[in-house]
């Protein structure tokens, strides 16, 4: 079972830009899923999250009020929504899918990744 995300690229500062997520095979989280980032030089970072069973949603500090998460459960699918990109946002950005309860915000609950997608805010 594979996650596959997309829509990374290229972006002036100030823009927006929208990744989505989606399983290659069956759907498969019931839990949770979130997006992560690494920047390069630096370790991974949540950035948001959503728990299913309520549409509870989490960010960091450094993305709220910029970035909102949205999803399909049925479908196990993700999209993050980034608005007023700036440079320091420039990472790699993975989705991920939760395999039980837990924070969202705490990487060992996810074992499911997908490959990553670049995204560079550059003028």
């Amino acid at each position: 079972v594979q996650l596959q995300a997309y829509g990374g690229g290229l972006v002036q500062p100030g823009a927006s830009l929208t990744l989505s997520c989606a399983p290659s095979g069956r759907t498969f989280s019931r839990y949770a899923m979130s997006w992560f980032r690494q920047a390069p030089g630096k370790e991974r970072e949540f950035v948001a999250g959503i728990r299913w069973s309520d549409g509870m949603t989490s960010y960091a500090d450094s993305v709220r009020g910029r970035f909102t998460i949205s999803g399909d459960k049925a479908k196990s699918t993700l999209d993050l929504q980034m608005n007023s990109l700036k440079p320091e946002d420039t990472a790699v950005y993975y989705c991920a899918a939760a395999a039980a309860y837990g924070p969202l915000y705490l990487q060992r609950y996810y074992p499911y990744w997908g490959q990553g997608t670049l995204v560079t805010v550059s003028s």
